[in-house]
């Protein structure tokens, strides 16, 4: 295997657990009118799609930005996957490893009256992993929001930054094998297409990676056992968060890979699943397709180019007139 937007600033509440004070998050969302139309070769191939009038005369399949022109002359030639949320719908499984390491731990929140651990439900769960990149940056971000906790790693709540790391890092460990052991489990299924287009993609010649925020270990298991041993070792590029030093929506990931795979930024196509996930592939030069999931469907995606509830009816053949139109402006 192979080495593996401007911006404008717009408050978004961040919905907190019960018995705790709500946060403002800054996000970078572009307002736009979006239209819609088919394509494909299934109905349920749905795109919408936000272009001038001279890019929706030369190409249906396309919608551009204000950080996107209208040209015939990009060619893909790398497709690049997230896998949390696009190969498989994973926020659950995630949210549950978390849970289970908040129990285990004994990890108890100041803030909080209730004498139990920590506990995300899937409501505020959904926002928090829709707004911050990375298992790390989310519980460094709520216990400073909310308060350092005392757990059966330090019985008082931690201080000096050092111990404060200790801890996240404990229970990151532990969350990554607990979630490994879920995936392991045999009761994760991959998305719909997602190895149907990876085959179309390979039997194309057309380079094809995945970039994921996280853990390498975690996400080597899930393409393991959900893509197979097979594709996975055939992927021309493979990186996960432990690769970069800044956590999606930062672009790192995705100038790193487009460096490994050796090719443009423009030729390149990334199908994410979140609004983290659509800005660190737009930072990077790179046009992006969106497969929502139920966590995900009420973000604005504007910056995307196409929007699928899955992949099931998508064909490599569209996605390539998508990106023929489609190209970062200069």
């Amino acid at each position: 295997m192979a080495g593996c937007c401007w911006m404008v600033s717009q408050h978004l509440l961040l919905s907190p657990p019960p018995n705790h004070v709500p946060l403002n998050f800054s996000s970078a969302l572009i307002s736009s009118t979006p239209l819609s139309f088919s394509l494909g070769s299934g109905s349920r191939s749905r795109v919408r799609v936000r272009a001038s009038a001279r890019a929706r005369a030369r190409a249906r399949a396309t919608r551009t930005s204000n950080a996107l022109s209208v040209s015939a002359s990009s060619t893909l030639q790398a497709l690049i996957f997230d896998c949390d949320g696009v190969i498989l719908e994973s926020e659950d499984l995630h949210r549950r490893a978390y849970n289970d390491a908040f129990s285990h731990f004994n990890v108890r929140c100041p803030s909080s009256p209730s004498q139990h651990p920590l506990n995300w439900d899937s409501h505020f769960y959904d926002q928090l992993q829709n707004r911050i990149g990375g298992g790390k940056p989310k519980m460094r971000w709520y216990f400073k929001e909310y308060g350092w906790p005392s757990s059966t790693v330090f019985d008082t709540p931690p201080e000096d930054d050092g111990d404060r790391a200790k801890l996240i890092d404990i229970l990151q460990d532990w969350k990554t094998e607990r979630y490994k052991e879920i995936i392991k489990s045999g009761a994760v299924e991959p998305r719909p297409g997602v190895l149907r287009l990876m085959d179309e993609t390979r039997a194309a010649g057309i380079k094809l990676a995945v970039c994921s925020a996280a853990t390498k270990s975690s996400v080597i298991l899930c393409l393991e056992n959900l893509i197979g041993i097979e594709r996975f070792q055939g992927l021309d590029c493979f990186l996960a968060g432990d690769d970069v030093k800044e956590k999606k929506p930062d672009p790192s990931i995705y100038q790193t890979a487009v460096k490994r795979l050796g090719v443009s930024e423009k030729d390149c196509l990334v199908v994410e699943d979140s609004v983290i996930g659509l800005q660190a592939a737009t930072g990077a030069g790179m046009s992006c397709v969106i497969t929502y999931t139920s966590s995900t469907a009420d973000q604005d995606f504007k910056d995307a180019i196409a929007m699928y509830p899955d992949l099931s009816n998508v064909r490599l053949k569209d996605l390539e007139l998508l990106l023929q139109n489609v190209v970062p402006a200069k």
